[in-house]
């Protein structure tokens, strides 16, 4: 399960302009983020960035998410409590 802080960080990278199947580093990852959030006014205008993607060109938007969700998942892998 993707908890709401990976969610919205996958968001973000996908939203960026970092290229699908790159593998960028933790740093490049993290500067991505912060550069989308600010272009886009915030999370939640990475989130419609998001949905106009996957109503626009579903075939692309499907493989980026994918590849953003295992971007964030590596550099930002989830501590157990």
């Amino acid at each position: 399960m993707t908890d709401i802080l990976t969610a919205a960080r996958a968001e973000a990278l996908f939203s960026s302009d970092l290229v699908t199947g790159s593998a960028p580093t933790r740093a490049e990852i993290a500067s991505a983020i912060r550069r989308a959030i600010r272009r886009h006014g915030g999370s939640l205008g990475c989130a419609g960035t998001l949905a106009r993607a996957y109503g626009e060109q579903p075939e692309t938007a499907v493989p980026r998410m994918r590849w953003a969700l295992s971007q964030v998942r590596s550099a930002y892998p989830r501590r157990r409590v």
